[in-house]
């Protein structure tokens, strides 16, 4: 099985989450991104002059909020894959830590912009470079390669985006006017 090219098995795997994910994106309205849910839900909020932010307390709370499609495009681009790559050349987002966006467009294309450098990231380590370990850097999880982080980065998309396509569902389906 070591002879198996893992590469192409990931990046199918990464391509086709993610083509799903873009699809349900579409048309995204800044009143459905920021709709909340759910009383407190965690969501990004306006703070003064400085921009946005998200809300969150480390470590979550149990059970965690009810989060906002404007907090699921923070936590995938900004806190999954952007995060992922802090180490690596170049930073795909503007934003950092808490900082997001208030707006759909925007939030969308920095949610492409890190998907897209994460993808990138994986295929420039190469068939080699994905069997290797993490490293020190990586703390608890140094033992770790890069193809187990590829997984983990796949299992984020695919459940946050099917939490975000859910969201887009009830949002519709309340059939408030939203004029």
């Amino acid at each position: 099985m070591t002879d198996t090219p893992l590469l192409p098995i990931l990046l199918r795997g990464w391509d086709d989450g993610w083509e799903r994910l873009d699809r349900r994106l579409a048309g995204l309205t800044d009143d459905e991104y920021l709709w909340e849910p759910a009383p407190d839900a965690w969501t990004v909020r306006q703070a003064g002059a400085d921009g946005w932010t998200v809300d969150r307390v480390i470590p979550d709370p149990e059970p965690a909020p009810v989060t906002t499609i404007a907090w699921r495009t923070w936590h995938l681009a900004s806190d999954c894959f952007a995060d992922y790559l802090a180490d690596w050349p170049g930073r795909p987002l503007e934003v950092t830590d808490r900082q997001w966006h208030g707006d759909a467009a925007t939030a969308l294309r920095d949610l492409r912009r890190a998907a897209a450098a994460f993808r990138d990231a994986a295929v420039a380590k190469g068939e080699d470079g994905i069997r290797q370990q993490l490293g020190p850097a990586w703390g608890p999880y140094a033992e770790g390669t890069w193809a187990d982080l590829v997984v983990h980065a796949f299992d984020e998309l695919a459940h946050h985006g099917a939490e975000i396509a859910l969201l887009r569902d009830l949002y519709r389906a309340t059939g408030v006017d939203r004029g």
